[in-house]
């Protein structure tokens, strides 16, 4: 089967395509899928960029979504034929987060799915939404997962409550579908005049760019009549994270999930304590979490919004075009 390993101590140039043996038939409560697809995520680059140190000859991608070709003994949920998606977390199935929940991320720790073929435990999957492809599929595992929890799990989400998202990325634009399905309006930024046409075309009420609106905190508060918003996803971080204050409601919630414009940095924490907002730190959901999803999403008009696909074979060119910064939602593998 044809792989993709990683070469320490990692970069875009060290990627590398191989054949790898069939993993054989699944032993006792495991399945066996055909992986047809994976997404990039901004860990997936800190990965493969050698950010993150990995073991040698890695395969990288947490994502991945395919169908069962094989079940064994003991499984009930998965039958062959049926189209699954990966969880990020394989060791966190229910309730809060606990120690050791990341112990093992596929591509991070452990091999991920840029690979043809699996065997893991069945509890390593779910089932995909009905009707969507294998690309779309697999871009819930992190980006989808993600603005599920920030926004239903942690937000507490209810009509009427006002969103403001950061940027085009898989998991801004996500959270912005899913808002906008959940009867939420939802404030965007950006700094692209195209991409911000585009973030208008799919229901945002208002686009702010906050190159040219530096205070765009204020302006926040401004379209809310001075209220503020209910909920903040927040994928910048630090560089970010202080607008966000500005821009939340009196005791709103604040979605912390990135760190794009660095790992450290100051908190305004008076104005914080004002606000009397919470900042909750996440890191994607349990496999609880996405079964909770995948059924909601089976309810609603939603589907991942999809920038480009590549080849498997061509996944380095797929980095570049994530690292490019030109993409408006998620970067697909297809294979």
């Amino acid at each position: 089967m044809k792989a993709i390993e990683l070469n320490k101590p990692g970069g875009l140039d060290r990627l590398q395509l191989v054949e790898h043996p069939d993993p054989g038939q699944p032993g006792p409560g495991e399945i066996r899928v055909r992986v047809h697809a994976s997404s990039l995520n901004f860990h997936d680059y800190l990965v493969v960029s050698g950010k993150i140190p990995n073991a040698d000859k890695r395969i990288p991608m947490a994502d991945g979504a395919g169908v069962v070709d094989a079940v064994g003994d003991g499984v009930e949920e998965f039958k062959a034929g049926d189209a699954v998606v990966s969880c990020f977390f394989p060791w966190w199935q229910e309730g809060g987060p606990v120690e050791g929940f990341a112990k093992g991320v596929p591509g991070d720790g452990m091999d991920g799915y840029a690979r043809e073929l699996v065997v893991t435990p069945a509890h390593w999957f779910t089932h995909a939404p009905a009707g969507y492809s294998h690309a779309e599929a697999a871009t819930l595992t992190t980006a989808g997962l993600t603005a599920w929890r920030a926004l239903v799990v942690d937000g507490g989400i209810k009509a009427g409550d006002t969103v403001l998202v950061q940027g085009t990325g898989g998991v801004s634009i996500c959270a912005l579908q899913m808002a906008r399905a959940m009867g939420a309006e939802v404030i965007a930024t950006s700094s692209s005049g195209a991409k911000m046409d585009r973030l208008k075309e799919m229901g945002a009420a208002h686009v702010i760019n906050y190159k040219t609106e530096k205070n765009w905190g204020e302006r926040t508060r401004e379209l809310t009549g001075g209220r503020g918003v209910d909920i903040v996803v927040e994928v910048g971080g630090p560089g970010s994270l202080p607008q966000s204050i500005k821009a939340i409601k009196i005791g709103g919630h604040i979605a912390l999930i990135g760190v794009l414009t660095g790992m450290t940095g100051e908190v305004p924490t008076a104005e914080l304590m004002y606000r009397q907002a919470r900042i909750q730190g996440l890191t994607v959901g349990s496999r609880r979490h996405q079964l909770d999803m995948v059924r909601a999403l089976e309810r609603v008009d939603m589907r991942p919004v999809i920038d480009r696909s590549f080849a498997l074979e061509d996944i380095t060119a797929a980095f570049r075009h994530q690292e490019s910064g030109q993409h408006f939602g998620k970067i697909c593998l297809e294979f």
